[in-house]
């Protein structure tokens, strides 16, 4: 990354060299002479005719034969594989265009995954499942089980935190502690408790442990920390303790989860940038914004990345002479790198949407330099706003070329949609919302078929992993079925069908990161990613879409998931 500080010229100057050995020559991640064929399958390209191949050949990390006889004579390689798929259902490698996968790999702890559970019961058989995972005789972080963000206690069936002596049934022999969202509360065990307990008040933070409530009927506990200042300040002595081995290793555990869904592509979203040392009313979305990224870094320059990450630049200043931005407008470059990592532009936003003409003078900013442009939206207030500056700026400086768009877009109309399209502008839908849904009465939306029938250019995605979940299996089920978690029909009339939520998780979103040339259809000619799933996705009941998994993940003609 580039610092804020540093002049273009002095980086050219200065890292020339550097960026040739990085990106000019072939990385790790991208196979030489090697040759994967693949038979027998039902392989969903998604391609303009939607094509269903039997076969694919990958050579040198690119697809070079779709339904052809694959002869491997074709293609000399050092080493030649072919797998026969025995009919299994195949899809072009998921992406994921609004995500904060980065921010998993920061989490403190051993983070467990908790997005899929439905039940108490689930989640101690999934924190017990984690600890047994875990080395013996660790110390400091790496004792900690840890679960921070991704889940809601709606989707349980108790719709409640567990209890401090449910916890302890789980993992009795390492402290836990579970984080909701961005600001809790958050719920310990009694050996996370006696910890916390341990550190005294004056100059460290000592977080105020309360019973919280957890049912209807009050209080089962004590539990733990009330949201706000509470939990950030447990969050920050967990953080306190994490050391550059911990964010490597949770890094590597965020990028093989993702493998296991399928997701082979992700544009990275970041939150609310806060360089400088840790202070404890920091919530899990705060991280350095210059140095959140060092174990991506480190493992894509060892060859051991096996997503490929995109990395937009979220800018949360209100001050009205934006000195952030225009630092990162002035010194940073837009899609640099190579396609395992690569920068990406300016979202989830350039300035905060309700800081008035502090906000427009950052589209302008962004307008002016000549570079891509998000915005995310929570209502239709929000999208007029949005399309209204959109035109200005078009009107002075022309964006028509550099794709803007909007994400969320909870509400529509057809003349915001109709002015989007005229500047070339996308929509991402977002699902987050209603997959766990805070309040069970909440209002149908996203407008999905609205969308998607108008003809604009569309996208989905699931702003995973703080408010909701990375899995993509859970945002496809609800915009096929418009079921919350409460089990409850709240989108009557948008819903999509099976095919057309898959086409916006592939082929769609790779518009969103500017590589529907390279990813999002099983071409020739394109990037060898795709997902042998373990099911058929396309038959299941509709019930059981979120429990889609890979049974093999491929990127770049490489097995990063799966026998």
């Amino acid at each position: 990354m580039i610092e804020p500080t540093m002049r273009r010229r002095t980086f050219l100057a200065t890292t020339a060299g550097a960026a040739a050995s990085a990106y000019a020559q072939p990385q790790a991640n991208a196979p030489e002479t090697e040759t994967l064929i693949l038979r027998n399958g039902r392989i969903h390209t998604m391609d303009a005719a939607n094509t269903i191949a039997t076969s694919a050949v990958i050579h040198n990390g690119r697809f070079v034969s779709v339904n052809g006889k694959p002869n491997p004579g074709n293609f000399p390689a050092r080493s030649t594989r072919t797998i026969d798929l025995k009919g299994r259902t195949v899809l072009p490698g998921l992406i994921e265009p609004h995500v904060h996968i980065v921010s998993l790999g920061n989490r403190p702890g051993y983070h467990t995954i908790l997005e899929n559970t439905t039940s108490i019961k689930e989640v101690q058989a999934a924190l017990a499942a984690r600890r047994k995972d875990t080395p013996d005789g660790a110390a400091g972080n790496q004792a900690w089980i840890t679960s921070m963000g991704g889940w809601h206690p709606n989707q349980w069936a108790e719709h409640r935190h567990p209890t401090l002596a449910e916890l302890d049934a789980a993992v009795p022999d390492r402290p836990v502690l579970l984080y909701e969202r961005f600001t809790g509360p958050a719920v310990t065990n009694t050996l996370g408790k006696k910890y916390f307990d341990s550190i005294d008040a004056g100059p460290k933070p000592h977080p105020d442990y309360k019973p919280i409530n957890t049912s209807a009927t009050g209080a089962i506990g004590p539990a733990g920390f009330a949201g706000g200042g509470p939990s950030a300040s447990a969050l920050y002595l967990l953080r306190k303790l994490q050391t550059a081995a911990d964010r490597r290793r949770s890094t590597i555990d965020a990028m093989n989860y993702s493998a296991s869904l399928g997701l082979t592509s992700m544009l990275d979203q970041v939150l609310f940038p806060t360089p400088g040392p840790l202070n404890p009313t920091q919530i899990l979305s705060n991280l350095d914004q210059y140095r959140m990224y060092d174990a991506w870094l480190e493992l894509h320059k060892e060859g051991k990345t096996t997503a490929r990450l995109q990395m937009n630049f979220l800018q949360n200043q209100t001050d009205p002479n934006l000195p952030e931005l225009k630092e990162r407008l002035r010194n940073q470059f837009q899609y640099f790198g190579d396609d395992m990592m690569m920068t990406g532009s300016i979202g989830e936003w350039a300035a905060p949407l309700g800081a008035g003409a502090v906000w427009k003078e950052a589209q302008r900013l962004v307008a002016e330099a000549h570079w891509h442009n998000e915005n995310a939206v929570q209502n239709l207030a929000g999208l007029r706003q949005v399309v209204e500056a959109y035109e200005e700026m078009n009107k002075q400086y022309g964006i028509s070329d550099l794709r803007w768009m909007v994400h969320h877009v909870p509400e529509v109309n057809k003349d915001l949609l109709d002015r989007l399209k005229a500047m070339n502008c996308g929509v991402e839908i977002g699902a987050f919302r209603w997959v766990t849904s805070a309040d069970p009465k909440v209002v149908a939306g996203p407008p999905f078929r609205t969308i998607v029938d108008h003809g604009i250019t569309v996208g989905i995605h699931g702003d995973g992993v703080h408010i909701a979940p990375l899995n993509p299996w859970s945002h496809i089920q609800y915009a096929v079925t418009g079921i919350n978690s409460f089990g409850d029909q709240v989108n009557p009339g948008q819903h999509l069908t099976r095919e057309e939520a898959i086409r916006l998780f592939t082929r769609n979103n790779a518009w969103f990161m500017k590589m529907e040339d390279k990813i999002g259809s099983i071409e020739v000619g394109k990037l060898g990613d795709l997902v042998v799933l373990d099911r058929d996705y396309f038959t299941i009941p509709e019930k059981d879409i979120h429990n889609v998994r890979s049974a093999m993940t491929i990127v770049g003609g490489k097995v990063v998931h799966g026998a």
